[in-house]
């Protein structure tokens, strides 16, 4: 059985196998694939000091034909419980991996959507898909959701902050969903750890998938990108007030509308007081506030004291 590294093989006769479990073979793998054609080489990278592969690998096929019929008989086949990931490697696949960094989010407020999620969560790194809300036949929130982040750090840090953290009035729990094996273990395990740190020193990305508002089903948001700046909100001016209606019959004329504002007229005095002499009013003393409209002699009075008041002595004019 031939083991040739995946870079001398054949790119378009060759298919990228993933989510493999840790029980998987070369052999095994080479048998399984044999089924779709003619193979000429299993490559599954292992690890230098354990000798375990890392979840992935690749298979070369004598034709392209044959590599294009694994792809499509062969993904999702299920090895140990786990369905395989098959299809036709490029450039780009053999360099992405699945971390693994998997959040699950419970005690969702009804109002939380996927926007909010990634509003919320995507402050702590890369997420390498769209968050999800579980929801029912109804299209309505079932109170929990999951967020799968690039790298453990970022999920790390998240439950490290958010979890118990108030979001739309409920606190929410934030801790690493379950692995989809059915075996009850969740994600962030020393395997996933290992297996991650390992991609990365061979340059191994997760494939991120572009995150724009059409997944937030946003069919009228702008093509740009999620972060683009709304335009500018239209202020419309305030109607000019109505004209008031005629007084009713045997009442007195309205008086002129105020030029000042919302009051009454622009100089308004009781019956009984005076207009302000030509001139305006005297300045009072330093110290004296001015007297209020009104409190001033009427116009030809004389000057001084009313009568029966005296001067003090020293007072002067």
């Amino acid at each position: 059985m031939a083991t040739a590294r995946h870079y001398n093989q054949d790119k378009d006769s060759t298919v990228y196998i993933g989510n493999l479990d840790e029980r998987v073979t070369d052999s095994l793998v080479w048998e399984l694939m044999l089924q779709a054609g003619r193979i000429v080489n299993v490559h599954l990278p292992k690890d230098r000091v354990s000798q375990t592969h890392q979840g992935y690998g690749f298979v070369e096929f004598i034709s392209e034909e044959d590599a294009d019929y694994a792809a499509k008989i062969m993904n999702q086949v299920r090895l140990f419980g786990k369905p395989i990931r098959v299809n036709k490697a490029s450039a780009d696949k053999q360099k992405t991996i699945e971390v693994g960094a998997e959040l699950f989010i419970g005690n969702l407020d009804p109002l939380v959507d996927e926007r909010t999620l990634f509003d919320t969560f995507s402050r702590f790194g890369s997420l390498v898909s769209a968050p999800k809300v579980a929801r029912d036949d109804a299209n309505l929130s079932k109170g929990y959701g999951f967020v799968s982040f690039s790298t453990f750090e970022a999920s790390d840090e998240a439950i490290e902050h958010m979890n118990g953290q108030y979001l739309m009035n409920k606190a929410i729990t934030v801790q690493y969903a379950y692995k989809k094996d059915g075996k009850n273990e969740r994600h962030g395990d020393q395997a996933e750890r290992m297996l991650a740190a390992q991609a990365r020193k061979h340059n191994v990305a997760p494939a991120v998938q572009p995150i724009t508002p059409q997944i937030f089903n946003a069919p009228n948001a702008p093509a740009a990108t999620y972060n683009s700046v709304p335009p500018p909100v239209q202020v419309q001016q305030r109607p000019p007030p109505n004209p008031l209606p005629p007084p009713p019959s045997g009442l007195p004329a309205r008086p002129p509308p105020s030029q000042a504002g919302y009051g009454g007229p622009a100089t308004f005095l009781p019956q009984g007081f005076n207009a302000p002499p030509p001139g305006g009013l005297p300045q009072p003393p330093p110290g004296f506030a001015p007297p209020p409209p009104g409190f001033f002699p009427p116009q030809g009075a004389p000057p001084g004291p009313p009568p029966g008041f005296q001067q003090p002595p020293g007072f002067r004019r």
